[in-house]
């Protein structure tokens, strides 16, 4: 009697690809011009000419302005624009409706807060917030099969992210009622920025260590 073998399965070698360094620049670049560098440019242009809340406004209006064609172009909008979206919207509404200077300051750690539940919400989920951004901003393309481990890593590293807009938020929140505003405005800038850097920085090692230990390769795409 015969016995039929399987056949064996073609080696299959997964990996991680970004686009060449080139085309991953502009991709990177023109997410940041889309969602911060166009409204804010809106914003510094129309409060020179008509003052801060048109500014703000202007600002606000050119972001949903970009997620309505982002929506009719190809359907939907990148994560990060929506992300600029919300924040804006809450700080447009905080800074026009109040004139008092402590709610004024309130905008930064509610903005900090809706960064957290942003991120916090789709943790647990099949499309955590860090994992579509590596796809958008810098083109990341994952294995063509879904891969546990890496997706572990994405919802790790969004509730990293959400944990650190806590942070954040509570810190200045502290440093609203304990310091004067020029200080408050130094501080919570510069615990912003440094806040930032080390999270990334965190998130770059840990990513390299986990695409390691999963026995995935990571290059760039030819030209």
């Amino acid at each position: 009697m015969l016995i039929r073998m399987p056949a064996t399965m073609p080696d299959r070698c997964e990996h991680l690809e970004l686009p060449h360094p080139r085309r991953l620049i502009w991709t990177a670049a023109w997410n940041m011009a889309e969602s911060v560098g166009l409204p804010f440019g809106a914003y510094i242009v129309a409060t020179d000419l008509w003052g801060r809340n048109p500014g703000l406004l202007a600002g606000l209006g050119v972001v949903w302005l970009l997620i309505v064609i982002r929506k009719l172009v190809s359907g939907n909008a990148s994560a990060l624009l929506m992300i600029s979206a919300v924040v804006l919207t809450l700080q447009t509404a905080v800074v026009i409706f109040t004139g008092n200077v402590w709610m004024y300051l309130l905008q930064f750690p509610l903005a900090n807060l809706a960064m957290c539940v942003l991120f916090a919400r789709t943790a647990p989920t099949r499309k955590p917030l860090v994992a579509q951004l590596a796809a958008e901003v810098v083109a990341l393309k994952q294995p063509d099969e879904h891969h546990p481990g890496l997706h572990r890593f994405f919802q790790g590293v969004t509730w990293f992210w959400a944990g650190l807009f806590l942070i954040l938020t509570l810190g200045m929140a502290v440093m609203m009622v304990t310091e004067p505003f020029t200080l408050f405005m130094l501080l919570s800038t510069a615990a912003t920025i440094v806040i930032t850097l080390v999270g990334a920085g965190i998130c770059v090692v840990w990513f390299l260590a986990v695409v390691r230990k999963l026995g995935l390769r990571l290059h760039f795409a030819a030209a």
